[in-house]
């Protein structure tokens, strides 16, 4: 028996004294209005109203009924408010500065085609667990190992001037005595400062035989991509960064390095729910969908990403 409804016409009726009046004012037809009280009456062992050709008059025991009924009615209407309320509250998520604009636009659509209200927030790798810990966002996409990873995105070394090869070895960047400017650098953006990627290189860099200095990290990606308009250095970035920026990218020849991402929320089921219902759509705000493409458009002649360097989008679980 629905005895939220039962209540519901049970309380419209004794107000207006009659079931063709009750119903109407309870939006429901006479013949349900009566169906339900009739329910009702048996499920409570009494008679609630007194019938007449003419009107419905409650019984001692459907007085003294009434204010439970309508008590349990003022609450169901309350609980369907605050559910109301709480779907159309937003979902508070942090992002990757790196994400554009228009992956993000195009994130916030996804998420609202799925009933869900995004408001996204971008932020430094470091912050956005911070935000989740304070409950600032309800959820991050954050930095994570490669093993941890639910979206990778490849990394590799851009500059403006075309590359000769396939891959950028950085022993190509030793200095030489011959060299009449100062070294080439390597540029890190701010999301890539996180200790398996950027531990990586520095193991590499004192391998060949550069410079210290000949790695950088820069305060934001303009600065680091403003570096490198103005020399011969080389930002590590993604395909689709190179893309942004007008810029040739390569893999990078020793080593191979990802983004990895993975979601941190508040609750640990909103990550798997999130995760599940906008994967698609944070794996193209990240880049991770159909990363191989662009690798590919990202160099001359479409074979930049190639020589095994993989590529993947969201990870299947």
């Amino acid at each position: 028996m629905d005895l939220v409804g039962a209540c519901r016409a049970f309380v419209y009726v004794s107000e207006r004294g009659s079931f063709t009046l009750g119903a109407a004012a309870a939006h429901m037809s006479q013949s349900v209005a009566s169906r339900r009280v009739a329910a009702l009456e048996r499920h409570l062992g009494e008679r609630l109203f007194e019938r007449s050709s003419r009107q419905a008059r409650l019984t001692p025991f459907g007085r003294e009924l009434l204010p439970a009924a309508r008590q349990l009615m003022t609450a169901a209407e309350e609980l369907e408010h605050e559910a109301e309320t709480a779907r159309r509250r937003p979902v508070r998520l942090a992002l990757p500065e790196t994400c554009p604009a228009p992956g993000l636009a195009r994130l916030v659509a996804a998420a609202r085609a799925q009933g869900i209200a995004l408001e996204v927030r971008t932020a430094a790798p470091a912050a956005r667990p911070h935000l989740v810990r304070s409950q600032q966002v309800r959820a991050a996409v954050v930095t994570v190992p490669p093993d941890q990873a639910r979206w990778s995105v490849p990394l590799g070394l851009a500059g403006v001037a075309p590359p000769r090869a396939r891959r950028v070895y950085l022993e190509t960047l030793r200095p030489r005595r011959t060299d009449q400017g100062p070294p080439r650098r390597v540029w890190l953006q701010p999301e890539d400062d996180v200790p398996h990627v950027r531990d990586r290189v520095v193991r590499v860099r004192d391998a060949v035989g550069l410079r210290p200095a000949q790695l950088a990290v820069a305060t934001s990606l303009a600065q680091a991509a403003s570096e490198v308009f103005t020399s011969e250095d080389l930002l590590l970035c993604t395909p689709l960064q190179a893309r942004e920026f007008g810029l040739h990218w390569r893999p990078v020849g020793e080593l191979r390095l990802e983004r990895t991402f993975g979601l941190l929320a508040v609750e640990e089921g909103d990550a798997e729910r999130l995760g599940t219902r906008l994967g698609g759509a944070l794996a193209e705000c990240l880049g991770a969908a159909g990363a191989a493409g662009a690798a590919g458009d990202a160099g001359e002649d479409g074979d930049a990403g190639e020589d095994g360097v993989p590529v993947r989008g969201e990870r299947k679980t």
